[in-house]
């Protein structure tokens, strides 16, 4: 997907990118699905960004829009990549120029709905000679808020109604983020280049909740009232460091090396206030609570890649990894009694993990004059131990995991006619889903009083094997047949014990996905151009979940279309809309949902320029809710209602010269695009 190609994207971040791309759902709780399945692994310029949930949900709206390119969805990527992700690969492509010369481009978004979002970004590049010089520096300003509401009933064993809980809660968000990332690329020759990067990010923000909880009996008749008011403070940091290296054989024999540094920190201070009142509305009693949060991971890695052209349009690949990540996590809870702190030791600990991953591979990639077919195999061995360290009321708890696995990935197509306009292509891919380093920490956080947070030391990891059987016609129309069948998937699943809520990453023993997809993009007049996403998938879960059995299954549809209408030559406008059905996912089930938005676009200053208007989510249609299933003697719903209608006005300036492309330059978009194709 070209991120350019959509108004309605101009001056946003990479994760309102992905909300609107085909076979994309993003839930409350930042979460990833790509064609109804979980377990998607984000990479960026063909590199992991080892986060999930919500830690990638800020990650990903800190990156402007205007520094990304093109956007690769891969349900069985190549050998070459690493094997996480049973869910499929999501690759992020920024922007590299491809000219010589001295340019750039500076972009500006102001948006309003309930709150208001200020974003900018600078672009710049340069290329002459034996230097490539490139970088881009991004400031944004944001206000959010988030109205939820939840429900519960609570059940006696013979499934009357014991109590009723309602909770309502304002989520009131500020941020401001900064991101840089400066590049340099060195020719020594015309087939060795040097390369190095180095990117930041820092990301300040402030949740405040103000939450009003409701107790009643059987008769809704009001037991006590709770208010909340919660107060979280978090800074967000990212560092990373790229030294790569490229050298090309006589014979188009390729050599590349890459090393890497990425340094994640993340500091969040809590403060948690609750006042429980009668039902005369009388005080009578209140607690106070605080948490400081602190957490670093570090990893470094390294790779190797080698290409061996060989006769009659065939292609060997073969390369190794290895990865070293080091995770320390702190959680110091107290408890404010008559003014002092005491610490909490039930809450509180202090865990570290570590993991060393090598890994290899091999890519055979052969062509005919209508089949071409690859296949590849990629080794992976993964040595990882925990270590939580305990205080003086809980002991301290150690685990290691060692396993090896191998990852077998196959591709063939065939063309139907002799100039390729009609062609089938068959695909299989075996991939892995480790744990996130922070699922494994098994500390309690309190979300609220009501509902805890927890990690989970046993986790496993799961397993996936995907097929694909796909008929395209050129580049206008194409669908797919997919099935996956995966083995302990990673989902968060929730436990009830004396009415409060345990929200933990769990294992799914069986799960299925079966689905069909078509997507098609065409000019309809000279004036009009569309793209169409539609999809049927149906799921299967099956597994033993705390006291209850979860046997679940169902069938959703998704539909997207784009429609681009160009006015004259400089006037052009966008229509957007996609709805999704109801969806079962493991113990949830997810409501409809459906977004319409609009943007219109004036190009200005000789066409350097360009003046984008949109308005987002028009009917306010883009809010979530849900039920949470296979509770004991519990029933529970949720809607979240999240500031998706707003009003965006963009300002976008192109400047400097553009010569002669330089040919030497090594695109890596490429090299994947060809090995998939064959």
């Amino acid at each position: 997907m070209n991120v350019d190609a959509m108004i309605s994207s101009a001056g946003s971040d990479a994760m309102e990118v992905l909300e609107k791309s085909p076979g994309i759902l993003i839930d409350q709780n930042g979460t990833i699905t790509f064609k109804g399945k979980t377990g998607v692994s984000v990479f960026i310029d063909d590199k992991p960004t080892y986060l999930s949930g919500a830690d990638l949900e800020a990650y990903l709206k800190s990156l402007p829009a205007s520094t990304l390119s093109q956007i690769e969805f891969m349900t069985n990527p190549p050998a070459k990549y690493d094997a996480a992700g049973g869910g499929g690969v999501i690759n992020i492509k920024t922007r590299k120029s491809k000219v010589k010369g001295f340019n750039g481009s500076f972009t500006s978004r102001v948006s309003k709905g309930k709150r208001a979002v200020n974003r900018n970004s600078l672009n710049l590049n340069y290329t002459d000679g034996k230097i490539r010089l490139y970088g881009n520096i991004g400031y944004a300003a944001q206000e959010s808020v988030t109205d939820l509401y939840i429900f519960r009933r609570y059940k006696n064993d013979d499934q009357s109604t014991k109590t009723l809980f309602y909770q309502n809660t304002m989520i009131y968000g500020k941020s401001k983020s900064a991101n840089a990332k400066i590049g340099l690329d060195y020719y020594l020759s015309d087939k060795t280049t040097l390369g190095i990067s180095l990117n930041g990010l820092s990301r300040n923000g402030n949740n405040n909740s103000k939450g009003r909880s409701e107790l009643t009996n059987a008769a809704s008749v009001l037991d006590s009232t709770i208010v909340a008011d919660n107060n979280e403070d978090k800074t967000f940091k990212n560092g990373g460091v790229t030294l790569n290296y490229s050298h090309e054989f006589n014979g188009g024999k390729r050599l590349t090396a890459d090393a890497d540094f990425l340094s994640y920190s993340d500091e969040t201070a809590q403060r948690y206030r609750n006042y429980i009142y009668q039902p005369d509305n009388s005080l009578s009693s209140s607690d106070e609570s605080k948490g400081n949060l602190p957490s670093k991971i570090s990893i470094y890695t390294f790779k190797t890649d080698y290409v061996q052209p060989m006769k009659n349009e065939a292609s060997f690949d073969t390369g190794y990894k290895v990865s070293f990540s080091k995770t320390d996590n702190v959680a110091d809870y107290s408890d404010i009694i008559n003014g002092n702190a005491v610490p909490n030791y039930n809450t509180s600990n202090h865990f570290k993990y570590d993991e060393v991953i090598h890994a290899a591979y091999f890519n055979f990639n052969k062509s005919y004059k209508r089949l071409s077919f690859q296949a590849g195999l990629r080794l992976e061995t993964t040595i990882s131990k925990g270590n939580q360290l305990g205080n003086i009321e809980k002991p301290a708890s150690k685990f290691e995991r060692n396993y090896t696995n191998l990852f077998p990935t196959a591709y063939a197509m065939y063309k139907l006619d002799s100039i390729g306009n009609n062609s089938l292509v068959i695909s299989y891919g075996k991939r892995i889903n480790r744990p996130y380093y922070q699922d494994l920490n098994p500390f309690l956080s309190p979300l609220d009083k009501f509902t805890f947070y927890s990690g989970n030391p046993y986790l496993n990891p799961s397993f996936a094997h995907n097929v694909e059987f796909s008929y395209r016609y050129t580049s206008l129309f194409s669908t797919t047949l997919s099935y996956s069948k995966s083995k302990d998937e990673i989902n968060e699943t929730i436990e009830i014990v004396d009415e409060i809520y345990y929200s933990r990453p769990g294992n799914i023993g069986k799960s299925e996905y079966v689905s069909l997809n078509a997507q098609s993009d065409f000019n309809v007049t000279k004036w009009l151009a569309t793209g169409l996403y539609g999809e049927v998938t149906h799921t299967d879960y099956k597994s033993d979940l705390y006291t209850e059995g979860l046997n679940s299954s169902g069938t959703f549809f998704s539909f997207s279309g784009n429609t681009r209408f160009m006015i004259d030559k400089s006037w052009s406008a966008e229509l957007v809309g996609r709805y999704t059905s109801e969806i079962t996912s493991s113990q949830f089930t997810l409501g409809a949902l459906g977004m319409v938005n609009i943007g219109v676009q004036k190009k200005i200053f000789h066409d350097q320029g360009s003046l984008k208007l949109g308005v987002n989510d028009i009917f306010y249609s883009g809010i979530r809710n849900g039920i949470i299933n296979n509770l004991q003697n519990t029933d529970a719903t949720w809607k979240n209602k999240p500031d998706s209608r707003f009003v965006s006005l963009t300002f976008v300036y192109g400047f400097g010269k553009a010569f002669q492309p330089k040919s030497r330059e090594r695109s890596g978009a490429e090299e994947e695009q060809g090995r998939v194709k064959g």
